[in-house]
């Protein structure tokens, strides 16, 4: 017999998965959604109390259970699921974690299908039947604490029925029209309970994407985390670990290891002149052209304001600076023209190899120190130290 455990439509797992994955209840346009998707599900009920009402007027009809049976079941399904719709409707269940009251739905249905047991023994199979789908339904959103409770509160009134009284429980197949409606009892709950597979199967779906997207975030976080959002090189707090990486790599291979500080001549006087979008485009240009033109193992950074930081792993002295003095002549060839009418963008570094006692600050004093000596000898060139 159809009762209140109808499935939700597929489209409603977003919702769920949305309640597993995220804590957003406070947003106007989760709540609205949520009202949207309650209603849905209201009138599922309803449907499903119809078809509940129409299996038991068979039954009437038939003579094994009086007339007023159908319209009472069907009042009383009516009356839970308009209580819960006008609670829903005012945005009741909303404060709580677990906006659809599934406990309280859960327990109203449930005695429902209890008192009609009562009343109406002699098809008392069909109503509990349709206790194990309600409870089935309620499981797909409950958590154990509310399992625990309701399994609680059905096993209470499970033994006042069986234990309690001396009913006469039965399924009606004396004729052929109680034999139709016995048989329409299970292939409806049946029915209902491979909705209810294909929705967990469509959750368990939803909840697979999601992670997928959630992972797929998270790494995007962390790249974030760890690049200039200008330039989309490493930011300095990256590029000064993977500093404190290279050194340590380096002393337990015993290979060399080379870093190298790198300005851009004279950019304030390119902000100054041709303006701070302008300035942005050739930082950006500049980190393209270098990523462009280093090996996959080297690192490159955003030191600070027009400053970049290289590493060069595995790297002599000699090939560090021939590197730095190719990476000089690209950018110093750029047809920067194309930003702004005589313009000319060029760099200058300070290339220094780790030593013994080096320590990542006195690696890049030195490092410092040679980009100073660049610039003092007239900029657009490469010095070492």
């Amino acid at each position: 017999m159809s009762t209140a455990a109808t499935s939700f439509p597929e489209r409603n797992a977003a919702e769920v998965a949305d309640i597993v994955l995220a804590s957003e209840a406070a947003a106007p346009e989760v709540q609205a959604r949520r009202t949207r998707q309650r209603r849905q599900m209201y009138i599922g009920q309803v449907a499903s109390y119809s078809l509940g009402a129409s299996v038991l007027l068979l039954y009437a009809y038939g003579g094994t259970v009086d007339m007023a049976v159908p319209s009472l079941f069907w009042l009383g399904g009516l009356l839970i699921i308009g209580t819960f719709t006008v609670l829903s409707e005012a945005g009741f269940g909303d404060r709580f974690e677990d906006h659809y009251l599934t406990v309280f739905q859960i327990s109203a249905h449930m005695a429902l299908q209890l008192l009609f047991l009562l009343a109406v023994p002699r098809v008392g199979v069909a109503f509990l039947a349709v206790l194990f789908l309600i409870f089935a339904f309620g499981t797909l959103r409950m958590t154990s604490r509310q399992a625990m409770v309701t399994w609680g509160l059905a096993t209470c009134g499970l033994a006042f029925v069986f234990l309690g009284t001396n009913l006469p429980i039965g399924l009606p197949v004396a004729t052929r029209l109680e034999r139709t409606a016995s048989m329409l009892c299970f292939v409806l709950v049946i029915g209902q309970c491979a909705s209810l597979g294909l929705f967990g199967a469509t959750l368990r779906k939803i909840l697979y994407r999601r992670s997928i997207e959630l992972k797929a975030a998270y790494r995007r976080i962390e790249e974030l985390a760890e690049l200039d959002e200008l330039t989309g090189s490493y930011n300095r707090r990256c590029i000064m670990r993977l500093l404190d990486v290279e050194i340590e790599k380096s002393r337990q291979t015993s290979s060399p290891c080379a870093i190298a500080l790198i300005d851009l001549d004279w950019f304030k006087r390119i902000n100054d002149v041709h303006g701070h979008p302008i300035g942005d485009e050739v930082l950006r240009t500049f980190a393209i052209t270098i990523f462009a033109n280093i090996r996959p193992s080297d690192s490159f950074g955003r030191y600070g304001g027009e400053e970049f930081l290289l590493l060069l792993p595995d790297t002599t002295g000699d090939a560090a600076e021939r590197m730095l003095e190719r990476l000089r002549s690209i950018v110093a060839d750029l047809d920067w023209d194309a930003f702004s009418a005589g313009m000319r963008v060029t760099i200058s570094a300070g290339v220094v190899t780790l030593r013994e006692l080096d320590t990542a600050d006195t690696f890049l004093a030195r490092a410092d120190r040679a980009l100073y000596s660049a610039k003092a000898q007239g900029r657009n060139r490469i010095a070492t130290s």
